[in-house]
């Protein structure tokens, strides 16, 4: 897993590469609607991008964890399948069933029955190739998913980003893994410190606005990598009802990570000092990072690096394997057989 961590950026550099030589029908471009068809970390680059570009997209755009395409999937649509294995079941269902719809389809993958689906029908397929995430986790492999479904979308003119965007994007990647990556041990690191802060207990991550997607990763890193219970709400809908659910059990649902920006809107900014000041005063506890960046794109990477390092670290701590998930693995298995 730490080398999939330190290849990151060789990710993002290698799909770029792949994706130039994707053609797309001109019809593509004609969409008026974009669901990304995916599951667990196959579909965190997809929330990744309906967050960072959630003003610049002019279409609505659904991310679908399930079974079945919604039922406003129809030739109008713009339908895009992430499965990095190629084997996932509920995409490969979503995509049939988008398929018999007329809908305009698109692949992301690296092989397997999706990609052989897609060659069978003849439907444009980005297929990558998997050599810079060795520990071969999908959770892993978000350079991959993350750039592959943006430059699909960037190809048909639906969203913007330049080679230079995806140069900075990886300088950014590099730079954080200096400050995040196990070779700094000093005080300033980030990652290191919040996992030592964070051994006990549940941990529950807190977003907004561009962030939104970054702090759904984080959640779905902190539960495979570090194997533990904990999640994500997002400011300001936390508001509007968790603040009344501190109170029990005693003892506190656990500690919170807050994901903070200077380009978060005024009040949503107020909102996160006020929200501290509430679970101050009632003694429960957080920590806080501040975005260093100063561009959407580049805070999301940056906070990227830090949640995967930091469920990294948390697994070392405890003494476990990050990559290993025999729960899940035995959850597959039972639905082979039945």
């Amino acid at each position: 897993m730490l080398g999939s961590l330190l290849k990151l950026a060789d990710q993002i550099e290698q799909i770029a590469e792949e994706a130039r030589e994707l053609k797309l029908p001109v019809s593509y471009k004609k969409t008026k609607k974009i669901v990304f068809f995916g599951m667990g970390g196959s579909a965190l680059g997809a929330h990744c991008i309906s967050s960072i570009y959630k003003k610049d997209l002019k279409l609505p755009a659904e991310i679908v964890n399930d079974y079945d395409a919604p039922g406003m999937v129809d030739r109008d649509t713009l339908a895009i399948a992430v499965s990095y294995s190629g084997g996932t079941e509920e995409t490969l269902s979503a995509l049939r069933a988008a398929h018999k719809r007329g809908a305009k389809l698109v692949v992301v993958t690296s092989g397997g029955e999706l990609a052989r689906y897609a060659g069978a029908n003849k439907i444009p397929a980005l297929i990558f190739k998997i050599n810079n995430n060795p520990c071969g986790s999908p959770r892993m492999g978000l350079g991959y998913t993350t750039f592959g479904p943006l430059l699909i979308l960037s190809k048909l003119g639906l969203l913007k980003i330049s080679i230079a965007q995806i140069k900075e994007a990886v300088a950014v990647v590099r730079r954080c893994q200096d400050s995040f990556g196990t070779g700094n041990n000093g005080g300033q690191n980030a990652a290191k410190l919040f996992a030592g802060n964070l051994l006990t207990g549940n941990v529950w991550f807190v977003g907004a606005e561009h962030l939104s997607g970054n702090v759904h990763i984080a959640a779905n890193q902190l539960n495979e990598n570090a194997k533990r219970f904990g999640g994500y709400f997002l400011i300001p809908e936390l508001n509007h009802h968790l603040l009344e659910g501190l109170s029990f059990p005693a003892g506190g649902p656990g500690t919170f990570v807050f994901i903070e920006s200077s380009k978060y809107s005024p009040r949503v900014q107020k909102r996160f000092a006020v929200t501290k000041e509430i679970l101050k005063k009632s003694k429960l506890s957080y920590i806080s990072y501040q975005c260093s960046e100063q561009k959407a794109l580049l805070q999301s990477m940056e906070i990227l690096v830090l949640s995967s390092y930091l469920s990294f670290y948390l697994a070392i701590l405890e003494g476990i394997d990050p990559t290993a998930i025999p729960t899940v693995n035995f959850l597959k298995s039972a639905l082979k057989k039945s």
